[in-house]
Formats: structure tokens, C-alpha cells, sequence
């Protein structure tokens, strides 16, 4: 892989430093109250300069740098591994490589896009984290074709995992939303929890 020049590392170097004090900031103030002219003072740019790397300020959420720290853990397993164990051990991996400021600031950013309307919205319209991104990963992990059905369903699990542990996060915001996520797929790998379990609303004695 062609490692990035120094235009693209500077590039990538102001995205993140925008996205840290943005997360910072709403933190702080909270999501109504953090303008995009507040996050460009604190990061010493332009406001125009802001806009050159994030069309939105919900852009500013839901831009990911940890994708490429996924990707890189994911491309060093060993030929097979079961794709569940997989997608739980480059989950740790990725996170565990952040420092704790980066893993407490992308908690943030996972409570943003679950409880803020705009940023929800925003990721529905992009299918960030969508049943065919999902797809396409896999896919490309198993060998299949992205619109394989046992890959479109896997896919459709495992987005689901993420939007039940983000459920769970929300009914209690004292558990964090990796772990939480972490337990979620573990739970997947016994089985679909109530699959066989016998229905009783109804049911007359």
C-alpha cells in the first residue's frame, strides 16, 4: 500500500485536529450551543477552511478515523478466522490503539449520532454503517458478491447489533459504547438470543 504524502498527512492531520475540538466543544456547551465558527476558532482555522473539510457541521461527527485502524487490524488476522470473532477482535484492536482522550471523544461521537436528530438523519442519508456498506466489507472479507443473501443477512445482523447496543447505551449512559457493542456480537456468536423462545402474550390459560 502507497504510504500518504505530506500534503495528505497535513490534510488528514486538520481533519482531525477540527473533529477533536468539535467533539471537545459540544462536550462542553453541547450540540445546539457549538457553532462551526467556534469550532474553527478553537482549531486556529478560517471558517471557510472548516468547510473545505466537512461540507456540515454534521460531517464534523460523522467523519471516522478509525476506520483505516479497523481495516489495518482486520487485514492482519489470520486466514480463517470466523468472521464473528473477527469483527469483535478488530473492534478491540482498533480501540485499544487510541489514547484515552481519542476513546473518550469517540464516545461522544457515538452519543451524538444516536441522540442527536440532524446527525441521525445524516448518517441515514449516507448509509453510514447501512445494511450495503456493511455488505460490501464482508463480502469482500468471505469472497462472496455483496449481494450474496447470506452476506446481505449477515450484514443486516450485524447492523443490527450496533443499533441494539446503541439502544442499550442509551437506556444506560454509564456503559461504554464499545464494550457494549464488544458484548452484543459475542452474544451473536451463541445465537440469536430468543430465537426458539415460545411467545406468551395472548396465550390463554
Amino acid at each position: 500500500m502507497t504510504e500518504p504524502g505530506l500534503r495528505e498527512r497535513k490534510k488528514a492531520r486538520t481533519r482531525a485536529e477540527l473533529q477533536r475540538h468539535a467533539l471537545r466543544l459540544v462536550r462542553d456547551r453541547g450540540w445546539a450551543a457549538t457553532t462551526v465558527d467556534d469550532i474553527a476558532a478553537a482549531a486556529e482555522v478560517s471558517r471557510s477552511t472548516f468547510f473545505r473539510y466537512f461540507p456540515t457541521k454534521e460531517d464534523v461527527v460523522l467523519f471516522d478515523d478509525v476506520d483505516p485502524l479497523y481495516e489495518q487490524a482486520f487485514r492482519a488476522l489470520p486466514s480463517g478466522t470466523p468472521l464473528l470473532e473477527a469483527l469483535r477482535s478488530c473492534l478491540r484492536t482498533a480501540f485499544a490503539s487510541l489514547d484515552d482522550e481519542k476513546r473518550a471523544l469517540e464516545e461522544i461521537r457515538m452519543d451524538l449520532a444516536r441522540s442527536v436528530p440532524e446527525i441521525a438523519a445524516a448518517m441515514r442519508e449516507r448509509g453510514v454503517w447501512g445494511v450495503e456498506q456493511v455488505a460490501r466489507l464482508v463480502a469482500v472479507a468471505v469472497g462472496r458478491s455483496a449481494t450474496d443473501e447470506d452476506v446481505v443477512l449477515f450484514a443486516g445482523v450485524v447492523t443490527g447489533a450496533r443499533l441494539a447496543a446503541q439502544a442499550l447505551v442509551h437506556a444506560d449512559p454509564a456503559r461504554g459504547y464499545v464494550d457494549t457493542l464488544d458484548g452484543v456480537l459475542a452474544r451473536l456468536a451463541e445465537g440469536v438470543p430468543l430465537a426458539d423462545a415460545p411467545i406468551v402474550i395472548g396465550h390463554s390459560s
